[in-house]
């Protein structure tokens, strides 16, 4: 139950955030690092991907395909940290510190645990029957 529970959390979190990143980019794009190329492309493609994880790990049918959005989401979550942390030194270096560390320091400390929920909740982390 509570893997189901957190399954369908993580779907409507990265539904949610992959139209963003398609209807809404700028502000994805004002926080990528400025050693990313393409900043709009990949802004895109990030949506793409959070849309494909989403679906895949939404579905009850296919373990395998739930098991590999899993791990997809959780190669994602890993790879858009760089983006969260270069947030975090923009605003804080702010005069009045943006969304200060109230904000910044949970979502530091979440993004492993997004990456583990992903693995978890999809089955990802179960042995595979011989």
């Amino acid at each position: 139950m509570a893997q189901r529970l957190t399954r369908y959390l993580l779907v409507c979190l990265y539904l949610a955030a992959g139209v963003l990143h398609l209807l809404l980019p700028r502000p994805f794009i004002a926080i990528t690092p400025s050693w990313v190329p393409q900043a709009a492309l990949v802004i895109a493609l990030t949506g793409v991907a959070e849309l494909a994880g989403a679906i895949g790990l939404a579905q009850p049918w296919y373990p395998r395909l739930r098991q590999a959005a899993g791990w997809g989401l959780a190669a994602y979550a890993l790879c858009v940290w760089p983006a969260n942390v270069n947030h975090m030194l923009i605003d804080l270096a702010r005069a009045d510190h943006g969304l200060g560390w109230a904000y910044h320091g949970p979502r530091m400390l979440m993004q492993p645990v997004l990456i583990w929920a992903a693995l978890w909740c999809s089955g990802a982390l179960q042995p595979r029957a011989g």
